[in-house]
């Protein structure tokens, strides 16, 4: 359970949990002596107030680097230097929140404060530059940008600083940007892609975390509905689906890969599905489609053993349809898909529903039995364990 402790602390995606992680500035100031107490209030500045609060008002979850130097910057600001001894070993967080601190070494609390109003104004900053931008542009989801033109409909994965890795806000944009195409007389093809050097990066790790100990199997029942829902959006979906996977691809975004109809792919794209690396298993009806597409031995190299494979190889067996140069993807792969869309879309439907039809049954238990195991995963040992051994890798 130090483990479950540990990675509800440190991860958290939400104010609360920055409030868990950070401590002081979304709680209250130490309790020093009246006199020590006095001054440090009265040495607050206006602007640091307002920027305290501003830091409770943002909508996006800042990285963990990000949070490290706000608690930093505070505690210098409020505290002076480091006067305390470093943590425990097994002390993960307080050991990190130290450090951060620690780093600043002799800055004055002056300058912490104007660093401090300086960082959070330009998180605030940039999240109304982005809301900005959306609402100029007519968009309707954070994380995605979508765009229809001539039958052909483009849902861009739009989290390029996290890799395209998916939140449970972007899970129900993508569910709800799925509907939107199906409903759509307008779209003939629906193509998926992703903005930045990644396709998709997968589930954001984040969403493990702010998960209260007591709270663990309810929480997981509650992510393997949302994930059910999500599979189902592709299995269902009525109309030609197309992935071009502009750069590497990780973890749900490769397994739902079977479920489109045609997966062109950069030469640069790589493909990984680490569940077992996670203590987790697959899903995306992945257990069905990956040993029927490419043979069990291949599926499992995968699915079991973590292996991750060039486009040039998810090409060879049969997940990738064709195989385009980097530095000509872009100019080639749209017009083709922009031709594709030309075509009657009534007959594109049809032949569809006849390829497909016949197995929806079957796709649809295998959802449910692989989301049911995935609920079981998420709430053991291993998985919890290996979870925390990752984000102590990445800090």
């Amino acid at each position: 359970m130090a483990a479950v402790r540990y990675l509800a602390r440190y991860t958290s995606v939400n104010r609360c949990c920055i409030r868990s992680l950070l401590g002081a500035p979304y709680q209250r100031i130490p309790a020093w002596s009246a006199a020590t107490q006095v001054r440090l209030m009265s040495g607050l500045s206006a602007q640091f107030e307002e920027a305290k609060a501003r830091l409770l008002t943002l909508k996006e979850e800042p990285n963990n680097d990000v949070k490290l130097k706000i608690y930093a910057l505070f505690k210098q600001s409020t505290s002076g230097t480091v006067t305390t001894k470093r943590p425990g070993m097994v002390d993960f967080v307080g050991r990190a929140k130290w450090d951060a601190w620690n780093a600043l070494g002799s800055m004055s609390q002056e300058d912490a404060q104007k660093a401090y109003i300086d960082l959070v104004n330009s998180l605030a900053g940039g999240e109304e530059k982005t809301a900005a931008a959306q609402t100029d542009s007519g968009q309707k989801y954070k994380n995605l940008l979508i765009t229809c033109e001539n039958g052909l409909r483009t849902i861009t994965l739009n989290r390029p600083e996290k890799k395209n890795a998916i939140t449970k806000e972007m899970y129900e944009e993508w569910i709800e940007s799925l509907k939107e195409a199906a409903e759509d007389p307008g779209t003939v093809i629906t193509a998926i892609t992703g903005s930045g050097d990644y396709y998709c990066s997968g589930n954001d790790l984040s969403n493990f975390a702010n998960i209260d100990p007591s709270k663990m199997h309810e929480s997981s029942k509650e992510a393997g509905v949302l994930l059910n829902r999500f599979v189902s959006a592709f299995i269902d979906f009525p109309k030609p689906l197309v992935a071009v996977v502009n750069g590497h691809a990780i973890g749900v975004c490769v397994t739902v890969m079977a479920l489109f109809d045609a997966v062109y792919a950069s030469d640069m794209a790589t493909f990984h599905t680490p569940f077992s690396a996670l203590g987790q298993s697959p899903e995306g009806c992945s257990t069905y489609t990956f040993p029927k597409i490419m043979g069990p031995a291949k599926a499992n190299e995968m699915l079991l053993f973590n292996k991750k494979i060039t486009a040039q190889q998810a090409c060879d067996v049969g997940l990738v349809a064709e195989v385009i140069p980097a530095n000509s993807f872009q100019q080639k792969i749209w017009p083709k898909l922009q031709a594709h869309a030309k075509l009657p879309v009534k007959s594109l439907v049809y032949s569809k529903a006849l390829t497909r039809d016949m197995e929806k049954d079957i796709l649809h238990k295998v959802n449910d039995a692989e989301c049911d195991r995935l609920v079981e995963r998420w709430t053991s040992e291993d998985c919890i364990n290996a979870i925390v051994n990752f984000f102590n890798r990445k800090k």
